[in-house]
Order: C-alpha cells, then structure tokens, then sequence
C-alpha cells in the first residue's frame, strides 16, 4: 500500500506565526464598534475571498478610518514577515521528496498569506488554498483539487492500490475531512501525547509503507 503523495497542512503543521497580530480580529473589532454584529459565516468569507485586506472589509461591510486601516495593514505586514518554517516540515519534505513521494500543501487561508507560503515552501509539487478555490476544509472539493494538482486520485485506502496521505494540527479538517473522501489523514499533535508529534519521524513511517 504505497503512499505516493503526502499532503500538509500550513499552519500549524509547516508554518508557524513568530509575531501574531491577529490583523482580521482587529478589523472585526473596527465593524464592532461601529455597530456591526459579527456572523458566523465571517471567518468563511474572509478565507474563501481572493481579496486584500480592504477588499475584506468592503467585502463584510465594516467602515474603517483610513489612519486605522494603515494601523492594520501594517499589522498584517509584520504578522506575515514573522512567519516561519518548522524545521521537521523541511526535513520532511526534503525526504519525502527524495524518495519520490509529492508533496503538497492544503489550507484554509485568507488570500495575503498565499504567497508568503509559497515562498517559503518553494519546492512542493502542489498548493491548494481556500481563498483560491471557494472552498474551506473539510469541504470534500478543496482535498480533491489538490489530489487533482498532484496527479493522484484518492480513494484508495485498502488494498494494494497508491494512496494519498494527509497530515495536519486540526482532526477534523486535516484527519477526518480528508478519510471521508479516501486520503489517509492523520492527527499532529506538537508538544503532545499522539502518535504523530514529529513530521519527520511521520515522513519516516511513511517512507515505510505503514
């Protein structure tokens, strides 16, 4: 049961944010104090818009004084500035990619941080990103997209045919979503109990066959 792709998680898993500003909260905190009520479907329209952070605004309907909005772009400036790749994600897909298993990464994000993912993640043979497609995790559509990219078809999760793993910090979108459309998914826990708590010692067992 040879697994021939592996997809990752962003944040979290790969990446990580050395300076949270926390700059969509602090929009949101804007339309509040002007009276606006936040709505649960917020979080999902800033993560599948392909918009700047002024666009998300338009876009939610929040009113923010020009001085503020610099305030706060330059917040989203420095929180992407910060971000980092964890040094196991390196060793990872360096090794992965060395015995010719692809790699991938599948997020939910909003759209100023898609580049600064690849950026930092140059060499993988995929990326899938909510705000690009429309689709958040665990919508079955984002895992097949990024299964689509890689030239692998999931589904397989028995038998001797190739399989599709996935990894992440989230069981429910980087575990579960991606079993119930046939892609092995598996829980990171860091600094935790779990099995899987090492994303190179998760390359290993993968390389493995297991």
């Amino acid at each position: 049961m040879a697994i021939t792709a592996v997809i990752f998680d962003a944040f979290g898993t790969t990446l990580r944010i050395g300076t949270p500003m926390h700059p969509y909260r602090r929009l949101l905190r804007e339309g509040a104090k002007h009276g606006r009520r936040p709505s649960p479907s917020d979080l999902h329209k800033l993560m599948t818009t392909d918009a700047g952070l002024r666009e998300a605004a338009d876009l939610l309907g929040i009113q923010v004084a020009v001085t503020r909005m610099a305030e706060i772009e330059s917040a989203l400036q420095r929180e992407i500035e910060s971000i980092e790749v964890f040094q196991d994600a390196y060793d990872a897909i360096a090794l992965l990619h060395e015995h010719g298993i692809a790699t991938a990464v599948c997020s939910n994000l909003a759209a100023p941080y898609g580049p600064a993912v690849k950026r930092l993640l140059p060499d993988l043979n995929a990326y899938a990103f909510s705000y690009q497609l429309g689709v958040t995790k665990p919508d079955p559509a984002i895992y097949r997209a990024v299964c689509r990219d890689l030239g692998v078809a999931p589904g397989n999760l028995f038998g001797d045919a190739a399989q599709v793993a996935m990894v992440g910090d989230s069981p429910r979108c980087d575990r579960d979503g991606p079993r119930a459309v046939g892609i092995k998914g598996f829980y990171l826990e860091r600094n935790q109990t779990g099995s899987i708590r090492h994303l190179l010692d998760y390359a290993k067992v993968v390389i493995r066959g297991q």
